[in-house]
């Protein structure tokens, strides 16, 4: 089976037509983030959903537990590429292997393990296009319990610029060659937002898109020209590097999929996030809407 173009999408046309290919592994890696006080929200792992249905021959993969480093403060935090190797091989992750991962309802937390795996140095991996609605819209098949791929041996070694931290956001604050973009809504991004992450607004000089304004109405991404538009308007695509942040590290990667669709060859996330950098009263912060 040919590898992916590094692009990040596959139509559920392509993976229908390959779910009986040897080296595809399905994931199904939903997560749900519940409101809770005290907030934002608790974590619950999506494994009912996905054992009441599912793409026929898709594991489960536990984003929160298994693929995350839960000694870190901040949840879902990236672990060391040795470790996260080892979770991805006894999943079934290898070499040869072409990953598909889909989550419900929003593909944020397949695009999360899409990013990982990128900023791994794996590009054999895409994010199922529209995701496990649109695959049941089309009355595709699904089905139920649980399934497992054999365990494979993983290396992974970390791509350079991949992710950012606080002190590279700190310092890109009036650099002229770094767009940082804020993924989360427009009222969370002014600070109108009834929910925050301990302080209300935005890192100082970051610019909005929404990650649910990349997306069409079937839950499929914009067309290339839609995307292109959306982050010309915010000068990131000539500007040499592009960070993108969230509340945790989460629907940024859906900004940066984007991004590195349309070609931009140096685009980093903000693990941290909003969640870090809200706790830290000297990081620089702004309230209100886009100028």
């Amino acid at each position: 089976m040919d590898a992916f173009d590094g692009r990040g999408l596959v139509s559920t046309a392509w993976l229908a037509g390959r779910l009986a290919d040897a080296e595809l592994r399905v994931f199904d890696v939903t997560v749900h983030l519940r409101p809770a006080t005290p907030g934002p929200y608790a974590i619950e792992s999506g494994r009912v959903d996905y054992e009441a249905a599912h793409v026929p021959g898709a594991a489960f993969l536990d984003l929160p537990r298994d693929l995350s480093d839960v000694d870190a403060p901040l949840p879902f935090t990236m672990p060391p590429v040795e470790r996260l190797a080892v979770a991805l091989g006894a999943a079934g992750v290898g070499p040869g292997t072409l990953v598909v991962a889909y989550s419900t309802p929003s593909p944020m937390w397949a695009a999360r393990l899409w990013w990982m795996l990128r900023a791994s140095g794996f590009d054999n991996a895409a994010v199922l296009d529209g995701g496990f609605e649109k695959w049941r819209a089309e009355g595709r098949p699904v089905e139920a319990g649980e399934r497992r791929y054999p365990p494979a041996a993983l290396q992974l070694t970390a791509r350079p610029g991949a992710w950012a931290d606080k002190a590279a956001v700190l310092a890109a604050i009036g650099d002229g060659g770094v767009c940082t973009i804020n993924a989360l809504s427009p009222s969370a991004h002014s600070g109108q937002a009834a929910t925050n992450y301990g302080r209300k607004g935005h890192i100082a000089g970051s610019r909005n898109v929404p990650y649910a304004s990349l997306l069409n109405p079937d839950g499929t991404y914009r067309d290339d020209e839609a995307l292109r538009a959306q982050f010309e308007q915010v000068g990131a695509l000539t500007r040499p590097r592009v960070i993108c942040y969230c509340g945790g590290g989460i629907s940024a990667t859906m900004d940066a999929l984007a991004l590195t669709r349309l070609g931009h060859p140096a685009v980093a996330v903000y693990d941290g996030s909003m969640s870090e950098w809200s706790r830290d009263p000297e990081m620089p912060m702004e309230v209100g809407a886009e100028p």
